[in-house]
């Protein structure tokens, strides 16, 4: 796995990466991205390990990408819960209370699907597409009206539990995971042809709607 961000980078065994997004305030008074390879969340850093990223929004029902994993959304949603049920450290990135449980949003998890898929058929890993458009673009573009939203990314995971890991390990995926201001997240994983580098892509966006 490989960690990078866009205030430094490090570097873990290969074939897994990860990368962590915060947009911020949608005024503009906080802003700002972070990126890692090897697991996602609300800090720096970029790496060679699955990737993953989520935002939130309304829980509408959608079709979103799940590798066909059984029970999908339930997994991710127990996870992140139980997380966020105890609160705890993430390093470098500080110290979180318990806080309250997410709820899925259906237009997150399209906006999530959407990047899985366009990094899967195009071959890259990165929180900005390859025609520039950002995860506030993206989700704005889905439907989803938000004050905040923030994203992890991952690549060649194979569950949830290990993807999970991967960013609960990670200072800044961690702290988009238990960062009490989101209320809200959409997930996806998609399966990526033969040609991509990684076995399939993950996406979590996190949002607090308007």
């Amino acid at each position: 796995m490989m960690f990078c961000s866009l205030n430094g980078a490090a570097r873990w065994p290969a074939k897994q990466s990860a990368r962590a997004g915060f947009v911020g305030v949608k005024s503009g008074v906080m802003v700002g991205l972070l990126a890692l390879l090897s697991a996602c969340g609300g800090g720096g850093g970029g790496g060679d390990s699955p990737a993953a990223s989520s935002s939130g929004s309304t829980a509408a029902a959608s079709s979103t990408g799940t590798c066909n994993l059984a029970d999908f959304q339930q997994q991710v949603l127990d996870r992140v819960n139980a997380l966020r049920a105890t609160g705890g450290s993430c390093g470098a990135s500080g110290n979180f209370a318990a806080s309250k449980p997410l709820t899925w949003n259906g237009l997150l998890a399209k906006a999530s699907d959407a990047h899985a898929a366009d990094m899967a058929t195009q071959n890259y890993f990165a929180h900005t597409s390859l025609d520039g458009r950002t995860l506030g673009t993206r989700v704005t573009a889905a439907g989803y009206s938000w004050q905040l939203v923030g994203e992890n990314i991952a690549a060649g995971y194979s569950s949830v539990e290990s993807v999970m890991a991967g960013w609960r390990a990670s200072d800044g995926h961690c702290a988009n995971l238990l960062n009490p201001a989101y209320t809200e997240i959409g997930v996806a994983c998609v399966a990526a042809p033969s040609t991509s580098q990684y076995g399939n892509y993950w996406v979590m966006d996190l949002g607090k709607a308007r």
